[in-house]
């Protein structure tokens, strides 16, 4: 299940549904209303210019002619013309497509007795007579309705009047008081050449068929779709905000904006795009239309679907109300007030005179500045500002000396003493507490520097009453070896006498060496050396012991020589420290990767590899004296390589850093070069 909700394949299917299925389930309401709407009566046209929806959309185009007639006058777009029969006219060029449907017509004013038509005729009479036999025509003569075309009759004909009016009442298109079709005389017949090379028509044409040969789908394709789009939609509640890999509700860059802003970029974008698709509406149905309408809703859904997603996140993730910026801002204000109120309540009452006097000084100026200006009044604001001044002026010195005082502290000089005579109040206790403070360092750093001298002084004089003794074991354990010893068992006992009496010479050098590498005790000979050398040199040297490992070194060092400014032999004696590590302590069969770089004026050097024994200690606690990697100290060594390496590191000015992540050991060295 829990792959199943993190699934980015199914989520993105879902996206890709929602707004098919949406549109499906639109159309297919459409599609239901226009069932609805054009078959009043029951019955089911096949055939479209014998259906409800073109003798409507016929009609319209009657009453176009008739509003256009009417406003004849006004808009100038008849000229009169005569017949050969003498019959005057007013004819006029239709150069556009009339909602779709084409016509001929003759509208007649009984009145007045002007005739309208767009026919070029000769006879008048005769091509009103000769109208009948047009197919798909519809005349009404003094009242009287004869057609060819079905639901072209009287109650269908006062429907769409109304409609009619409903829709088009305003004065570009009828007068409110226009005649109606009863004062006028209509012969009107279908412009079929005109009308069918009408994109718009072809197009509605085979809409209707497919609605009226299609009743039943509209019923099956909105119950799948409705059921489709609600288990998505439960899919997506459940599923949102959660990634494979990832535990919990992961937050995107867009979850993490201020919510009003995502909302409002959502009220600009959908608006802006709906009026675009709506401007676009014309009577005409086409390619353009249906194209801007496309593009306008898939960009309206992204946007939708954007905000639905971000919410739903946002809610579950519990941080709904925390990413509106007013929020934000609300709670900064909050726990400013906040702070300045715990602040006041913390302010020692030296701080805490400050306030009143600063406010009290704020206060009594208003105050006196509110009277009637008088000598006396401005003597004694004068007064009062010279007064405060000299008290905050006061304080701040005192308070600088204090200052200087720490800061010489902190720079090591602990020979100091503040006057507490020249104090008062809260900076009074503050001088005592900082004299004592230095004289506590003071103390305390004499005492060390002397343990440190004593241990020095111990370690050296120990390790050299060692040293005589060690040399004549080690001598005498030379001449036993150079005896033809015969016993097995006694030459077994000579030799752990000579491995451990020259493990104990190595322990008393590394110590003597880490004692006066701690103490700076060392007389460092800084030259330019040639750092890629002398880690291939250290690597040559080490080359066997670490064949014996099946060890593999992986180096990553520049192409042009990295000089530093060091010490070579204390230099290699580092390398030397730390390549001693990885021959003991190494994974066997892994590699060592050594890497060189060089970046803005400082050379780093890192020495990685995998340790054999599990490193349950700290990188800080490894470098102490005497502490070794395995705890069984079943290795050979004395614990003191990485601190010698560490100590001669930081005397050339270098630094010195162990990195330890599981079973992975790391150095990284750094000089300035």
């Amino acid at each position: 299940m829990e792959k199943l909700r993190q699934s980015s394949i199914l989520k993105i299917l879902c996206y890709i549904l929602i707004p098919i299925l949406a549109a499906i389930l639109f159309l297919s309401i459409v599609h239901i209303s226009y069932l609805n709407e054009y078959q009043r009566d029951g019955n089911t046209q096949t055939e479209y210019k014998q259906s409800q929806w073109f003798a409507d959309k016929y009609f319209y185009a009657v009453l176009d002619k008739v509003g256009k007639a009417e406003r004849s006058e006004e808009t100038g777009q008849y000229i009169q013309l005569e017949d050969s029969k003498g019959q005057k006219y007013y004819y006029s060029e239709d150069y556009y497509s009339d909602s779709e449907i084409c016509i001929n017509y003759i509208i007649i004013d009984k009145e007045t007795g002007n005739m309208y038509t767009n026919i070029k005729s000769n006879d008048y009479q005769q091509t009103m007579n000769e109208n009948s036999s047009n197919p798909y025509y519809w005349n009404m003569v003094e009242g009287q309705i004869q057609t060819d075309i079905n639901y072209m009759n009287q109650d269908n004909m006062k429907y769409d009047y109304t409609y009619y009016h409903e829709m088009n009442d305003t004065p570009d298109l009828i007068d409110e008081t226009s005649k109606t079709l009863k004062d006028y005389n209509i012969y009107t017949s279908y412009n079929q050449a005109r009308t069918e090379q009408s994109f718009d028509f072809v197009t509605t044409q085979d809409i209707y068929q497919f609605v009226t040969s299609n009743q039943k789908l509209p019923v099956f394709a909105l119950s799948i779709s409705l059921i489709l789009l609600t288990i998505i939609g439960i899919y997506l509640l459940w599923a949102i905000g959660h990634k494979k890999g990832k535990e919990g509700i992961t937050l995107d860059f867009i979850d993490e904006l201020p919510y009003e802003l995502v909302f409002l970029l959502f009220c600009c974008i959908i608006p802006m795009f709906w009026a675009i698709a709506v401007n676009s509406v014309t009577d005409s149905f086409n390619y353009i239309f249906v194209t801007i309408l496309i593009i306008s809703y898939i960009i309206c859904y992204v946007m939708t679907a954007g905000l639905t997603i971000t919410t739903i996140k946002r809610i579950k993730a519990k941080q709904f109300w925390r990413s509106f910026l007013t929020y934000k801002i609300l709670r900064w204000f909050k726990n400013k007030i906040k702070k300045y109120i715990d602040e006041f309540k913390n302010k020692t009452d030296n701080t805490k005179k400050i306030f009143w006097l600063y406010w009290g000084f704020v206060l009594i100026t208003t105050i006196l500045l509110s009277m009637f200006v008088t000598g006396i009044a401005i003597l004694i604001l004068i007064a009062f500002w010279i007064w405060a001044y000299y008290q905050l002026r006061k304080y701040v010195r005192q308070e600088e000396m204090l200052k200087e005082t720490l800061k010489k502290i902190y720079d090591g000089d602990t020979n100091v003493h503040i006057n507490e005579q020249e104090l008062e109040g809260a900076l009074k206790e503050m001088a005592i507490y900082i004299n004592d403070i230095a004289g506590g360092f003071k103390n305390a750093i004499e005492e060390n520097l002397k343990a440190e001298r004593l241990k020095t002084e111990l370690i050296t004089n120990v390790s050299h009453d060692i040293k005589t003794p060690l040399t004549s074991i080690i001598n005498y354990v030379d001449l036993l070896k150079k005896e033809d010893i015969k016993d097995e068992k006694i030459k077994e006992y000579i030799d752990i006498l000579d491995v451990k009496s020259q493990r104990l010479k190595k322990l008393t050098e590394d110590l003597v060496e880490a004692s006066k590498a701690s103490s700076g005790n060392v007389k460092l000979n800084i030259e330019s050396i040639n750092i890629k050398e002398l880690i291939n040199q250290t690597i040559g040297e080490f080359k066997d012991r670490l064949e014996s490992r099946n060890l593999q070194i992986e180096t990553d060092m520049p192409k042009e020589d990295v000089r530093i400014d060091a010490d070579n032999r204390y230099m290699f004696r580092i390398m030397e420290n730390l390549f001693s590590n990885i021959s003991k302590y190494a994974q066997e069969n892994s590699r060592v990767y050594i890497d060189v770089k060089k970046t803005n004026k400082k050379v780093n050097i890192s020495i990685k590899n995998i340790s054999k024994d599990r490193l349950n200690i700290s990188s800080d606690e490894l470098m102490q004296r005497f502490v070794r990697g395995d705890k069984s100290r079943y290795t050979e060594g004395s614990g003191l390589g990485l601190s010698i390496a560490k100590s001669l590191t930081e005397l050339q000015k270098g630094t010195f850093d162990i990195v330890i992540d599981g079973d992975l050991f790391k150095v990284v060295m750094e000089w300035s070069c």
